[in-house]
């Protein structure tokens, strides 16, 4: 059940978040064009932005990135795309024109990064694939994110985050044992593939820092791939074992005891004892010593036999508690536990504040101004500590700015840019 409040949660106080500026961001200097749109290439250009990089994003005209309309029960602009615009400077550019393509190529020339997740070949088809970018901008990494990659029998399948989750195995183990695959509810192919096109430009920015350059310079991000390899021994325990993973619900096959468990209070808290350590400690603080030294509760294989047992125990013991009681209790007694959190009990978590979790910006919504809280930065860098330093911007309020600074344009030149892009519709 879901709750609106921290138990015991202190009264916040909302203040606007500048960000640390005496740190020293390790990502300044380096340029970064995004040529991509919804949640993936603009999830891993948002890192590079957190970090101090400059980030360039280029939008078609006409409604810019469709992020921007996603979750918007009112107002312009979705705070989804506030959040994954965050440090952007947004440049509208129409890639079907001429003038919208040379555009591109002459901020290329400039940059370090060019991260893109169209279908594959779509670039190509522009005049913008990998050849050109290098010819232009030799050093310069670009970061491919596509549904099934750039090469293989499926490559040119239209991919998005849902299919990727579903074709790399994760659809098909989330979910109640009974009904159809579900799904986690946020874009995890997407930001996982984001996160890997991150780390492939990164390391291959430190290779060459290094002196040792071996010419790579593309990064090549499936997004089924990124899904498939956060299942852990899926494929090898089938080989191993001839064991096929089913939808299990809330509990994990072998990981016993975890789980969710209902409070006193109509409140949730989901603990996890699965190790022999933990489970011994679990038992004693709900009052079972005996099964604390149970000889045949003290391997995984002898838990996940009396999982039923151990989980309804754990649940009466649980009903009897509120839930600042039971995390008080498990806290003490060194058992992992956490309540199961809603967005408002987050956004005023003494944790989550203390840790610069939550930071407010004044966003215009509907057009009236509101303190809105966002979320902060990972990771914790202490000394290079990235920040916000402003929300997703507004379509194509950088546009005349980043043409004329990092790409030369002249007013005749933008003026050209500004009537392709109006003519094009």
């Amino acid at each position: 059940m879901p709750h609106e409040t921290t138990p015991d949660a202190p009264n916040v106080d909302i203040r606007l978040s500048t960000g640390r500026s005496e740190d020293v961001l390790p990502l300044e200097g380096i340029r970064v064009l995004e040529l991509g749109s919804f949640i993936a290439a603009p999830f891993a250009a948002r890192i590079f932005g957190d970090f101090g990089a400059e980030v360039i994003k280029v939008e078609k005209p006409d409604g810019g990135d469709e992020l921007r309309n996603w979750r918007k029960p009112v107002g312009e602009t979705s705070m989804l795309f506030r959040t994954l615009g965050r440090n952007k400077k947004s440049v509208v550019l129409d890639l079907r024109t001429d003038a919208g393509r040379e555009a591109v190529k002459r901020l290329v020339a400039s940059c370090d990064v060019v991260i893109e997740n169209f279908r594959p070949g779509t670039l190509e088809k522009w005049g913008l694939g990998p050849e050109v970018i290098a010819a232009i901008a030799p050093d310069a990494v670009m970061v491919r994110i596509s549904g099934y990659g750039q090469t293989g029998p499926y490559h040119d399948r239209a991919g998005f985050g849902s299919a990727a989750e579903s074709f790399g195995g994760l659809r098909f183990l989330t979910g109640e044992p009974d009904l159809p695959a579900s799904r986690a509810a946020a874009s995890l192919g997407d930001t996982v593939a984001g996160l890997y096109g991150v780390i492939g430009a990164l390391m291959l920015m430190l290779q060459r820092s290094r002196g040792r350059d071996t010419g790579s310079r593309v990064v090549d991000v499936a997004l089924y791939e990124g899904i498939f390899s956060l299942l852990e021994s899926l494929v090898p325990d089938y080989d191993a074992y001839g064991m096929v993973r089913r939808r299990s619900g809330g509990t994990l096959p072998g990981v016993v005891p975890m789980g969710a468990y209902a409070c006193s209070d109509g409140l949730e808290i989901v603990i996890g004892g699965n190790s022999a350590s933990v489970f011994t400690r679990l038992m004693q603080a709900i009052g079972r010593p005996d099964l604390a030294t149970d000889p045949s509760l003290r391997e995984a294989e002898g838990r996940e036999a009396r999982e039923a047992e151990l989980n309804g125990l754990i649940g009466d013991w649980t009903a009897g508690h509120t839930l600042a009681q039971a995390q008080e209790l498990l806290d003490a007694a060194g058992v992992p536990a956490g309540p199961v959190y809603d967005a408002p009990s987050i956004a005023e978590d003494q944790h989550y504040i203390a840790r610069d979790m939550i930071q407010t910006h004044e966003v215009v919504v509907d057009a009236e101004p509101r303190l809105v809280r966002f979320p902060g930065i990972v990771p914790k860098i202490p000394g290079a500590q990235g920040r916000t330093q402003w929300i997703g911007p507004d379509l194509g309020a950088h546009t005349d700015e980043v043409l004329r600074e990092v790409a030369g344009f002249t007013e005749a030149e933008l003026d050209a840019v500004h009537a392709g892009s109006t003519h094009a519709h």
